[in-house]
């Protein structure tokens, strides 16, 4: 899709602007350790997180990206992760390189700019405001904000109209196949970057529009663009 006529941007939040990885270990970590189970570390960690909270406890209590486990230890488990990751919230977590200046670019020439991410937006907030690029974004949709979560086009056809764009002009830049489905479902162009979670995937097999090096590559393409 064309990238002549953004007006709007749409982010992803881990993988894409933070590695939040480290501190998400540690949260499953504990989580598996109330339950009296072996920790998984980062590296596994690294490989389960992409499709939301509950998708990630689900990996770490089945020790496998597809696993299931049963509803009542599910639930269970999530809560008391979600406990342990408040409280390691922004200790390890660090924004990508260029990511600080990519944004404040973008905020600088004039751009919409939000997040759009499957991480309670309780999480995603404060991680944003620790990090010092919350003032940036004019809306931060969790996911637990809609019914739906991405992939699902709902979360972004939201989002860009929050901040009163057209899909065509709305941007969305992530890092994994849920973003690329969840853009071309609400009809948006799609940029990723290459860094992220998409589950040890090669995110150029899965087609993108663009494939940029970071975040601070937006501001020339777009404006080559316009």
């Amino acid at each position: 899709m064309s990238l002549v006529g953004i007006r709007g941007f749409l982010f992803d939040l881990d993988g894409t602007l933070v590695d939040s990885v480290p501190d998400l270990a540690v949260a499953i970590d504990r989580m598996l350790a109330d339950f009296r189970r072996a920790p998984a570390g980062e590296e596994k960690v690294r490989t389960w997180v992409g499709n939301g909270s509950k998708n990630l406890v689900k990996r770490a209590l089945s020790g496998a990206l597809d696993g299931e486990v049963p509803t009542d230890l599910l639930e269970d488990a999530l809560a008391r992760f979600f406990v342990h990751y408040e409280a390691t919230l922004c200790i390890h977590s660090r924004l990508y390189e260029g990511v600080a200046e990519g944004v404040a670019q973008l905020q600088a020439d004039g751009y919409a700019m939000a997040v759009v991410t499957n991480k309670p937006a309780r999480f995603a907030k404060p991680l944003l405001e620790a990090l010092g690029i919350d003032g940036c974004f004019s809306a931060i949709i969790g996911g637990e904000c809609l019914p739906q979560k991405k992939p699902h086009p709902a979360p972004l056809l939201h989002t860009a109209e929050l901040i009163g764009c057209v899909p065509a002009e709305t941007l969305m830049v992530g890092d994994s196949v849920n973003d690329i489905e969840a853009a071309r479902r609400a009809n948006m162009p799609v940029v990723c970057v290459p860094y992220g979670y998409n589950h040890g995937k090669d995110i150029r097999d899965f087609k993108p529009d663009v494939v940029i090096n970071g975040v601070h590559e937006l501001p020339a393409l777009v404006n080559e663009a316009a």
